[in-house]
């Protein structure tokens, strides 16, 4: 990975797990028994998969700041960026939960389940409108950046 430019790292791991997240529809249709998974196990090994995943993608944002952050003050922008990291996670949560409640999914019903699933996986889309603000900002390569 240090051959290969943020923007790009973040650009694939998007594009990579929306597919990915939509192998929950297997678990809602029970499709994965069919293939011969049981549930605990689908989920374990989903869990485990987008948690791996996950921090792959949060790795080159951590990276662009500490090539961008003036000396002395790298505490202070980790904590910023945790902080910013937390906030949207909630305000995801919470908008999670708005469209859970507006598509009529509940704990007895399921019916827009799937439905549900595909909106919050193409939503993971949406921040790729803005990797265009990326263009310059930490093309190089740490390789790069040592010579």
């Amino acid at each position: 990975l240090r051959r290969v430019p943020i923007k790009d790292i973040l650009l694939w791991t998007s594009i990579i797990s929306a597919p990915l997240g939509l192998t929950q529809l297997l678990l809602i249709s029970h499709y994965n028994r069919e293939l011969g998974i049981p549930d605990g196990a689908f989920v374990l090994g989903d869990d485990v998969v987008f948690s791996i995943l996950g921090q792959i993608a949060f790795l080159p944002s951590l990276v662009l700041a500490a090539r961008l952050c003036p000396p002395g003050i790298e505490a202070v922008l980790f904590a910023t960026l945790m902080s910013i990291f937390n906030g949207a996670s909630t305000v995801g949560t919470e908008i999670g939960a708005a469209l859970t409640k507006f598509l009529g999914v509940t704990e007895t019903c399921f019916s827009n389940l799937a439905l549900l699933t595909i909106i919050c996986n193409v939503s993971s889309l949406l921040p790729l409108f803005f990797i265009g603000y990326l263009d310059g900002v930490g093309d190089e390569s740490q390789e790069e950046m040592e010579m």
